[in-house]
């Protein structure tokens, strides 16, 4: 018997994907008798007018049975004389691309449907974009539906002409076409007496046949930790599955990112201790001496891989929310999970044509390439070369959504030749000679609010206290250091991204800093806090709009309600408040000396 065959369907909605797969396990006998006789009964008030709905096997949700299309990801295991398989059934409307993406990634090959009266569509080309994102090299177009079209063989070989030129830009490994019906089960377990122009294998046995190339046992070695596993005094083991190689005890392997080197002096698969263990197999490595590894660490043998911190990777995105360059979000790649921001869209590429756009932003389920910069170095390697190092997945910080799945295309080279240059003169010493803790004040509010006024009588009474301070105000920053910028959310975020960079610059200086920003956007004032760090002292200045908008000084919300001013912040933009800040100041109920005394107050306490 062949190996597991893992295998995605997907297409465009309404192609026949469930009805496809559910008819195969039909026909080849591959349901247990209860499956059978409740997929008849459930049929009689179903879609079909008391015929046998193939769909019901796999469409689980009272939503998915009701609507007659596929929302989540149904996952079945089957075996025949010649092979065992787990399918994903996948859906196929866009607004659930995110849920393609997950079947794909797990999947050797892939069964794409293109319904025959239809021909291949947007979403069509886009599954088979992402199925190769994700690595897939096997392929099988099963041209579906070709009963509604009366079996007719110029349309097959139209779609399939279509189908050759779109594919033929990928790297694949094989490649079939097939003509069946879904419905009434034409060359899916069997031939079709319909179709005797069509001499190649069915479907079933096009997938039983599929050879899937196992990499043969390679020298080099690697490992993600998982887990540091420590049961008692007398054990330490480090635990993670095999992704390339194998180790024996006595191999002499390299820890990265630190570079540490020791020897494997015990190798468990479960309970059961072994001499060698290879690629796939989950194991725990004990080493010959202590060595500071934790979860995200790499161990390596015979292979040079690197630390980067920024690298080149194609992306799915899968928020709501647009992507746009120096948001932050987390990146698990491997086992490490950092902080990780995307500072350069290079381009998104057109889903029908491939062709490469120029783009400031990418919107939900479309393809990009990025550059990335993460928040400090960890092991990564090439897609190409390793998936488990060379694939990773955004999550968005404030809702803990998966943002984006996505491959690494290759590091940048300044990524190795930038290193930090440490000075002498420490931010310890620093302060020590100030004679102060430095801290970053950042005043978040409406404009109006009073948060310069805020500021600026803070910074007096610090000064008159013998502090070294400065401010770093929103119109000012605006008339030099981001004169270039303008007031769209991306330019807000780069707005915000350059001031968090230079408060840290003058917190290394000594200083405290006080910044007067609306900063509107609490992913952005996060990433503040990420850039900053434990120095960062956010208060939200929550004077009312009524009352910053009577105030107006400046006549801008007058500007924006008569509409001369486009993204004004509480009128044209949103304000997203803070939800846990340091400290909350409302200038219509306090004076600003009364609203300082509470500010000291809080900064002394701390």
């Amino acid at each position: 018997m062949k190996g597991l065959l893992k295998f995605i369907t997907c297409g465009s909605v309404d192609d026949g994907k469930s009805t496809l797969i559910g008819h195969m396990l039909y026909d080849a006998k591959l349901i247990f008798t209860d499956q059978e006789k409740a997929l008849e009964l459930d049929s009689r008030i179903g879609r079909r007018g008391g015929k046998v709905d193939y769909s019901l096997l796999l469409d689980g949700l009272l939503d998915e049975r009701e609507q007659g299309i596929t929302i989540d990801v149904a996952y079945r295991y089957f075996t025949t004389e010649k092979r065992s398989f787990i399918v994903a059934d996948t859906p196929g409307h866009e607004e659930y691309t995110r849920n393609m993406a997950v079947g794909a990634s797990f999947s050797d090959a892939a069964v794409i449907l293109i319904d025959a009266s239809q021909g291949m569509r947007i979403q069509t080309r886009r599954h088979i974009r992402i199925c190769s994102l994700m690595g897939i090299k096997h392929f099988i177009f099963a041209v579906n539906k070709m009963d509604l079209v009366h079996y007719d063989k110029g349309i097959y070989d139209r779609i399939a002409r279509e189908v050759k030129k779109f594919i033929s830009e990928f790297e694949t490994d094989s490649m079939r076409m097939i003509p069946v019906s879904a419905t009434e089960g034409d060359n899916i377990t069997s031939y079709s007496m319909e179709m005797p122009w069509y001499q190649g294998e069915t479907l079933l046995e096009r997938l039983e046949n599929i050879e899937l190339v196992r990499s043969s046992v390679q020298e080099e070695f690697v490992m993600a930790v998982q887990r540091v596993s420590r049961p008692n005094y007398d054990f330490r083991g480090f635990q993670g599955q095999i992704s390339m190689g194998e180790v024996s005890i006595g191999d002499e392997i390299t820890v990265l990112p630190s570079g540490e080197q020791a020897k494997v002096a015990g190798i468990y698969i479960a309970d059961k201790k072994t001499d060698t263990a290879q690629v796939g197999q989950a194991v725990t490595l004990q080493i010959d001496r202590e060595i500071d590894i934790s979860r995200g660490c790499v161990i390596s043998k015979d292979i040079e891989l690197k630390a980067a911190d920024m690298f080149t990777v194609e992306l799915l995105w899968m928020d709501d929310e647009i992507l746009i360059p120096n948001r932050n979000y987390w990146i698990k790649l491997g086992t490490k999970t950092l902080s990780a921001s995307v500072i350069n869209i290079k381009y998104k590429i057109d889903v029908n044509s491939g062709e490469h756009l120029p783009a400031e932003k990418i919107f939900k389920n479309e393809l990009g390439v990025c550059d990335i910069v993460l928040s400090e170095k960890c092991v990564v390697d090439t897609f190409e070369r390793n998936k488990d190092l060379g694939s990773f997945i955004f999550i968005n910080r404030i809702t803990n959504m998966t943002s984006a799945c996505g491959v690494v295309m290759h590091t940048l080279r300044r990524s190795h030749n930038l290193v930090w240059q440490e000075s002498d003169i420490t931010r310890e010493i620093r302060s020590k000679q100030k004679n102060q803790q430095p801290r970053t004040i950042w005043f978040t509010g409406l404009s109006g609010s009073g948060k310069s006024a805020l500021a600026n009588a803070l910074e007096k009474r610090l000064v008159a206290m013998g502090k070294h301070t400065m401010i770093l105000d929103g119109d000012n920053i605006r008339m030099g250091l981001n004169r270039n910028l303008g007031f769209t959310e991306e330019d807000r975020v780069e707005n915000v991204r350059r001031i968090a960079e230079v408060s840290k610059l003058m917190n290394d200086a000594g200083l405290i800093v006080m910044t007067a920003f609306i900063s509107p956007y609490k992913k952005d004032r996060e990433s503040a806090r990420e850039i900053i760090g434990q120095e960062f002292f956010e208060i939200y200045v929550s004077t009312p709009l009524a009352e910053c908008e009577r105030r107006d000084v400046k006549g801008l919300y007058r500007k924006a309600r008569e509409g001369e001013l486009p993204n004004f912040t509480g009128i044209s933009s949103p304000y997203e408040a803070p939800e846990h800040p340091d400290m909350t100041i409302n200038t219509e109920k306090l004076s600003v000396e009364e609203a300082v005394d509470l500010i000291i107050e809080k900064l002394s306490a701390k």
